[in-house]
């Protein structure tokens, strides 16, 4: 019979994972956001910072696919194929 190699899980601090770039992007945002919640932002400085929140919510977005595409693989890798994405949230659900 022959010998399974481990493969080691991706650490979840390493930068590279999708949870750690899902943390640090989250964290990012939430600070922009404080920033121009203050309302001393100069209008090119908040189309710049509107700019880069829309960056960081499509990497947030983005890592949270690949995760849940990870769940489905680990739920159930017959079926990996027909995983299709969960739906999308709205502003209705939060």
């Amino acid at each position: 019979m022959a010998k399974k190699i481990a493969t080691p899980l991706p650490d979840p601090g390493d930068a590279a994972s999708p949870a750690a770039d899902f943390e640090g992007s989250l964290d990012a945002l939430e600070a922009l956001v404080e920033r121009m919640e203050t309302g001393e932002m100069s209008l090119e400085d908040s189309l710049a910072a509107y700019e880069r929140g829309v960056g960081l919510y499509r990497r947030c977005q983005q890592a949270l696919e690949q995760a849940e595409l990870r769940v489905r693989l680990l739920s159930d890798p017959a079926q990996s194929a027909a995983s299709l994405p969960f739906p999308a949230l709205t502003d209705d659900d939060a």
